[in-house]
């Protein structure tokens, strides 16, 4: 009878499976647990599991052990760091998780102690946790290396599939199979099988031996001999069937700074993984892992500044390697360009100063699409190269390369790579069945002949098991699979950027869009609204106390210390909305502290402007622009008056100003059905939507279908991942909101009129005061939301008189454009879409836009500009959004393209209003400490250097084009050159001129 390739395999399978149960020669239970102070039996139910448990015992190894081939295998029932001290002292700290169980043991005598979670690796509860087993056993290792190498081959024969070489792996492992002398005895065979899947099945067992047998010398030879005759076996057929490919394998462990766990616990993660990490290079120096996020280190030599020291070491030996050149791994749809600045420069000076070294590879494996600004910043940041895997998640399109030159909104290049592992992606394993898909998807492989893969468990950290490290030393000796070794990212790229000098690679342009995860620009949106204002409030403080010391006031110090909080909670699951409840109250409580620092510092650099300030007479309001486009007066005073005058403050400019400048403009007037004045003539429908928005300086009626239509979707349940994604039929179950609770005129001027619209949706209350000043060009649409509906999606929709097949909406430092239709699947498939400030549709001569003060989920179809407000998904918070929040939204006819009609500068001042300060005894009079020459541009940032005196002054342009452009300074100061974005010279950059979304800085000092 001749079996079937699959029906040998899967003998050899079931028979390899029985080796495990033959790995332990001897087992000696661990007793003698404390719980806390309380003893507890092995088996038992822990006491509570509220917060951080510590178990505690102590072992020695029978006195015929040998110590090396002793093991410690631990199951407390939750994730632990456990403390291992031995017969002198000496304390080694290990990762405890259902992929780390069993650890070596430094001497004979030991001590144990822990710090318990009863969690699991992805933040799930053990809900009835138990100190489930502690032993210690006699590992049989070669028992374990055959078990191992077996299911190894099994495997690549499964992977393998029809290749040629199939066959003789399955001889040569039927052949090591035939050869053992195993074990026969009923007692010990029947007790050592108890455990297996089959013998469990049976409805009652016999009486089992409590300590069987293991294999003699004869039998334990047989596998010995099967084992390097099985390796020899496969060196052979290496030789006939040599590798196909070559794979760079780093050591890694992605830990979500926060996700389905708070940050306290990811502080404890590191700990353990890091730990793990540390114990693997000291069983293989060929071993290499890398870690990102310069947060984590810095979090390290708080929590436990010794590991920090042996991290630094293992370092400089070249065995672990810091990636990534940014604070965290940050989402990069929504935080601004200044945002992402600062992750590159505080990253990549705290590695710098901890490390000794800068970073070439910017680090991103798990954001949810890759902004167009990056590879500027990147390339400015010292970084030439960038991976992600994300890539390979679009639902739709398939990205069209792997190893890819990634162009920026400036031309900016940037060397990138992702693969395409389907066994975990970036969390992936050292087994053949993860390198022969891996190097089959690798697109590229005729350009370079390597793919990068990431090995170890993730997410929630980990990380590589010593089961891996054996498995790689196995696999050098397979035909046919990819080779594989180890290596770091830097040597895999630097090899890359060799053969992409000598091959034509594919050029990608402008953003990475991902096709999935589309929610993640709206969920949460309470945390992104104070992420917003935080960002906002630290530029603008740095600004003001910039403007200060150009008038003469002293140099502020640098606002690092309040950016690493902004940055951290840019992290990939906490800023997209992604995370559990408890992250979300911590992102609130720190990014509100925050806010109240960021404008008690902006108060402080007030008092600081006024100061310099020439003497007068009188009681007067000092004003203060922050940004490069000229502003009229247009805000808020802190006694809630309003004020909204047709004087312009210049960019940069500090003025001082008297009552009589402080008029409002002419033309307001209001009714239940119309706001208007000067510029815009507002129309209410009787559902209180808008019927009509007249734009008075071109005559243009700006919509069409009605404004500000509020739409719910209560079939917001996506297939996967709630919080996380909207599927693209959300539409088909759509409800209009039209049903009125009140509508009534709240403000009649004189700098504004306002009218109070109040809905009710369910359970749900939806409050909108729609106004305008007496100068304004814009719409705003106050919004009030008190939310308690789940799994609805809540947004605005525009139809407006424009037709243009693209829309333009606000990026990082700059615009990208659009398709407002669904020709191609690219097209339809970018049906939910990130913009910041602003989203526009304009046609020659005019255009209508949407401007928001909080907001980033868009969609521009058609002629409809739709704003996503609110979801209420259920997980993994199922409370998201629930209560009160506000934030305000405009609509904005203008004439002209959206640069032509100033789109930018309205939603600049709707995000940061003029700044305002009642002063006495100052003079009434104008000030422009830092002004500019040539085109128009966007300032990001005016900050103090980090290292020395001086500012940093940092614009970009916004449009791109392209023009002279220069610094215009007070006499006593002298422009020193223009440098990165890591404040360093640029020789190669023209001091002058800006070339299309150009992000450019410069030095500036009192000379």
């Amino acid at each position: 009878m001749t079996l079937t390739l699959p029906q040998r395999l899967e003998r050899i399978r079931i028979r390899a499976a029985e080796l495990e149960h033959w790995r332990s020669r001897e087992t000696a239970q661990v007793d003698g647990w404390t719980f806390g102070a309380e003893p507890i039996a092995i088996g038992a139910p822990w006491p509570h599991s509220d917060g951080t448990v510590h178990f505690a015992a102590t072992a020695r190894l029978p006195d015929h052990w040998p110590l090396q081939d002793a093991r410690l295998l631990l199951d407390l029932g939750g994730e632990s760091l456990i403390t291992i001290t031995d017969e002198a002292g000496n304390e080694k700290r290990l990762g405890l998780d259902p992929y780390h169980r069993e650890f070596l043991l430094p001497s004979r005598d030991i001590k144990i102690l822990s710090e318990t979670v009863a969690r699991l690796p992805f933040g799930e509860p053990v809900r009835a946790p138990k100190l489930e087993r502690a032993a210690l056993i006699w590992l049989d290792t070669a028992v374990d290396n055959l078990w191992l190498l077996l299911r190894q081959i099994c495997e690549a024969v499964d992977i393998l599939d029809q290749h040629d070489v199939v066959a003789h792996l399955l001889d040569i492992a039927e052949d090591a199979m035939r050869g053992l002398e195993w074990p026969s005895a009923t007692a010990a065979y029947v007790a050592r099988t108890a455990p297996s899947p089959m013998q469990q099945k049976i409805w009652q067992l016999p009486p089992l031996a409590a300590a069987p047998e293991g294999l003699n010398q004869a039998e334990r030879a047989s596998v010995v001999s099967a084992y390097e005759t099985l390796l020899a076996q496969l060196m052979q057929l290496r030789e006939r069937f040599p590798p196909q490919g070559e794979i760079a394998l780093t050591g890694h462990a992605h830990i979500d700074l926060a996700w389905l766990w708070p940050y306290g616990e990811t502080r404890r993660k590191m700990r353990r993984t890091f730990h793990t990490a540390l114990s693997l290079m000291e069983q293989s120096s060929d071993f290499r892992f890398n870690q990102s996020t310069a947060h984590f280190y810095a979090q390290i030599a708080e929590d436990d500044p010794a590991l920090l020291e042996r991290i630094i070491e293992r370092a400089k030996e070249g065995q672990w390697e810091t990636v990534g050149g940014m604070w965290v791994e940050p989402d990069t749809n929504m935080p601004t360009g200044e945002s992402l600045s600062r992750q590159i420069l505080y990253g990549q000076r705290y590695f710098e100063k901890t490390f000794g070294v800068r970073h070439s590879v910017c680090w991103l494996p798990d954001c949810f699409g890759f902004s167009g600004a990056l590879p500027q910043l990147l390339r400015q940041g010292g970084m030439n190269s960038f991976f992600t895997i994300k890539v390979n998640w679009s639902e739709t399109n398939k990205f069209p390369s792997d190893l890819f030159w990634w162009e920026g909104l400036d031309g900016s290049r940037v060397l990138a790579h992702t693969f395409d592992n389907p066994m975990h992606g970036y969390n992936g394993f050292v087994r053949p069945d993860c390198f022969v898909p891996t190097w089959r998807n690798f697109k590229d492989k005729d350009k370079h002949d390597t793919t990068l893969l990431a090995v170890g468990y993730g997410d929630g950290g980990g990380g590589v098991t010593p089961e891996m490290i054996v498995r790689e030393e196995q696999l050098r000796a397979f035909p046919t699979l990819p080779k594989a070794r180890w290596t770091t990212v830097d040597d895999f790229f630097k090899g890359a950027h060799e053969s992409a000098t000598k091959k034509d690679l594919a050029t990608w342009r402008g953003e990475i869009y991902l096709e999935l995860h589309r929610a993640t620009l709206t969920s949460q949106s309470v945390v992104k609204r104070l992420h917003r204002k935080a960002e906002r409030s630290l530029i603008t403080a740095e600004t003001l106390f910039g403007l200060a010391h150009l008038l003469g006031a002293a140099q502020s110090k640098s606002m690092e210390p309040e950016w690493r909080v902004v940055l951290k909670n840019e992290f990939h699951d906490i800023l997209p909305g992604s995370s559990i409840a408890e992250v979300y109250v911590d992102a609130a409580d720190e990014l509100e502290a925050v806010v109240a620092k960021g404008k008690a510092a902006q108060a402080k650099a007030m008092e600081a402007i006024a100061k310099q300030l020439p003497a007068g007479t009188g009681n007067n309001l000092l004003v203060v622009n922050p940004s490069l486009s000229a502003r009229p007066v247009r805000l808020m005073l802190h006694d809630g008056t309003i004020i909204s005058s047709e004087t312009v403050i210049a960019p940069l400019a500090i003025a001082v100003i008297g009552a009589e400048a402080l008029e409002p403009a002419p033309g307001l007037s209001v009714s239940r059905e119309h706001l208007e004045n000067a510029v815009l003539k507002v129309t209410l429908a009787k559902n209180g939507s808008i019927a009509s928005i007249v734009h008075k300086p071109t005559a243009r009626e700006a919509l069409q279908d009605g404004g500000n239509r509020l739409f719910v979707y209560p079939a917001d349940k996506p297939r996967n991942w709630d919080a996380w994604d909207v599927e693209e039929d959300y539409a088909a179950r759509g409800e209009e909101i039209t049903a009125l609770d009140s509508l009534e005129v709240i403000d009649n001027g004189p700098n504004r009129v306002a009218i109070k619209i109040v809905r009710t949706w369910r359970h749900s209350r939806i409050t909108q005061v729609l106004s305008l000043g007496a100068n304004a060009r814009r719409l705003d649409i106050e919004t009030e939301l008190d939310w308690h509906d789940r799994r609805a999606f809540l947004r605005s929709q525009t139809g407006v008189a424009v037709r243009n097949a693209r829309a333009t909406c606000e990026c990082a430092y700059g615009v990208v454009e659009r398709p407002t239709h669904s020709n191609t699947p690219w097209d339809a498939a970018m049906f939910e879409a990130p913009a910041h400030r602003f989203a526009d549709l304009s046609e020659p001569g005019f255009g209508v836009a949407i401007l928001n003060d909080a907001k980033y989920g868009h969609s521009i179809r058609g002629n409809v500009l739709g704003l996503s407000l609110l979801r209420s998904p259920i997980y993994p918070d199922p409370l998201a959004d629930e209560g009160v929040q506000a934030f305000t939204y405009a609509l904005m006819p203008h004439d002209g393209t959206w640069y032509d009609g100033g789109v930018r500068e309205e939603a600049e001042d709707l995000n940061q209003p003029l700044l305002a300060l009642p002063v006495a005894g100052r003079a009434i009079g104008n000030w422009q400490p830092l002004g500019v020459t040539g085109i128009d541009a966007a300032l990001s940032a005016i900050k103090p250097v980090e290292d020395g005196d001086g500012l940093i002054v940092r614009v970009y342009e916004p449009a791109g084009r392209r023009g002279s452009f220069d610094l215009k300074l007070p006499s006593n100061w002298r422009n020193q050159g223009s440098v990165s974005i890591l404040e360093e010279p640029m020789a190669d950059t023209p001091a002058t001129g800006l070339m299309p979304f150009e992000v450019k800085s410069w030095r500036i000092a009192r000379a």
